[in-house]
């Protein structure tokens, strides 16, 4: 590395691309606009070309600060991940991202026996389901639901999904479902995450047309708070229901499970070696995972 090499401006210019503010940025490095702004000039004049085409409402970036950004961004995670690994000596945290459902079921239900195997280690949790950019190196690891088909992450296999149909034990027997012959009366609480419904009603020889009668959710958990409040029929996942099952809240309605294709998939920034803390989280994850593959297997 050069010695005149600007390592502060590059940060600076980092920030900026990340948020698409020289005010963010400025905000996340906690100084002002103002020196951000002097930073990125220097990186200009140092790489003798202009990074950001400036307006009153929008900053944009040139084709050049793109490609530079590219190339920068994975030195920067790499210098981010060494320095983790010398903190990890007295940094005990863990950053995890986990879908809002997932994190206020299968995870909240096992959370406790990692908060007692291991006390010295601290949990950041944060609940989304957005793509994760760990360059930014604000997560250590992640859970998401899909295909487990991703180019720029590591992706491992925790929980294969399916989705079937549950409802509580009152609305059960106040529409009384023990045939399909009762659906024209059911209540549907439709999920974007789990939305199969055209499929299931396929996939046991129905035809899902003139079944509109139902509630729309943006979010798992809040369709399967309405099922437990008696609202409707929910078609989710196994995993995000199980200890409602177990309590009695829900129950399995119809023998009838669909294949997704997808599941639940642990996720972490490629060719980037875990800190000591994260390491031993994700071993724990990987092993509860496994336990319950063993003891429930969804769909049978």
């Amino acid at each position: 590395m050069r010695a005149d090499t600007p390592l502060k401006a590059i940060a600076c210019f980092d920030a900026v691309m990340r948020t698409g503010s020289f005010s963010t940025a400025a905000s996340q490095l906690f100084v002002t606009p103002g020196a951000v702004g002097q930073q990125i000039k220097k990186l200009e004049a140092w790489l003798g070309t202009p990074l950001f085409v400036r307006s009153v409402r929008k900053l944009q970036p040139t084709n050049e600060a793109l490609n530079y950004w590219e190339q920068v961004k994975p030195a920067l995670r790499q210098l981010e991940t060494a320095s983790r690994a010398v903190r990890s000596l007295s940094d005990r945290q863990v950053r995890l991202s986990l879908p809002p459902a997932f994190a206020n079921s299968w995870f909240a239900k096992r959370m406790p026996s990692f908060t007692q195997s291991h006390p010295e280690l601290q949990l950041h949790l944060s609940a989304s389901t957005e793509p994760v950019d760990f360059n930014d190196a604000t997560c250590d690891l992640a859970v998401r639901h899909f295909d487990g088909n991703a180019r720029d992450v590591q992706a491992q296999l925790l929980l294969p999904d399916a989705v079937r149909v549950y409802c509580s034990p009152a609305y059960f027997q106040r529409k009384v479902l023990d045939s399909f012959d009762a659906l024209p009366t059911a209540t549907f609480l439709y999920t974007t995450s789990h939305a199969y419904w055209p499929q299931w009603f396929a996939a046991v020889g129905l035809t899902f047309e003139g079944f509109g009668n139902g509630m729309k959710f943006d979010q798992s958990e809040l369709a399967i708070d309405a099922a437990r409040r008696d609202q409707g029929l929910v078609l989710t996942s196994p995993w995000l229901v199980e200890e409602d099952v177990e309590r009695g809240r829900l129950m399995p309605v119809f023998d009838s499970v669909l294949q997704t294709g997808k599941g639940y998939y642990l996720v972490q920034a490629q060719d980037v070696v875990l800190g000591g803390a994260a390491a031993q989280f994700r071993q724990w994850l990987c092993d509860a995972a496994q336990l319950a593959v063993q003891e429930s297997k969804p769909g049978e």
